[in-house]
């Protein structure tokens, strides 16, 4: 005998439609669709070509200065460092002045990446169909929802 659920009512808060975080899941997935195959061509993944945009506005940083940056942890960030630094696009260094610090440098390939780069965010803003105030707006907006979130996390 088949069993029957109950119907949700439409203003149910439990609808996924009803979802603010499947709202950012699903746009999240629908971005990093854009993205796969333009950073294909650079060969990165959309987290390494987070880290060089962070080294691409300034080169030397520390891993926890990157890590503070991308709201990632260093246990996150070593991995991809070290598939970067295999792909001859940065270097890991450790500081001089503290020797538990490491400094991240992008190597003469890293740099001439960004060039090849100059064309993704055009590309995105094309996908996104929206002008550019409305993109500007839903930034500010999602910034300001991040920072509300992180600082009432209870993390």
């Amino acid at each position: 005998m088949k069993t029957r659920t109950a119907r949700p009512d439409a203003a149910s808060p439990l609808l996924l439609d009803q979802q603010l975080c499947f709202a950012l899941y699903s746009a999240n997935l629908a971005m990093h669709k854009v993205y796969r195959p333009l950073l294909r061509g650079l060969g990165l993944t959309y987290p390494q070509y987070l880290v060089m945009l962070v080294l691409w506005e300034r080169d030397a940083q520390t891993v926890s200065a990157i890590g503070e940056r991308l709201y990632l942890d260093s246990a996150t960030l070593t991995p991809l460092l070290k598939r970067l630094e295999t792909a001859g696009l940065l270097t890991r260094t450790r500081a001089a002045s503290d020797e538990r610090q490491v400094v991240i440098e992008l190597t003469t390939d890293g740099r001439k990446l960004r060039q090849k780069a100059q064309a993704v965010p055009q590309s995105v803003f094309c996908a996104a169909e929206c002008t550019s105030g409305e993109l500007l707006g839903i930034k500010a907006e999602l910034e300001r929802l991040r920072d509300n979130l992180a600082k009432n996390s209870r993390e």
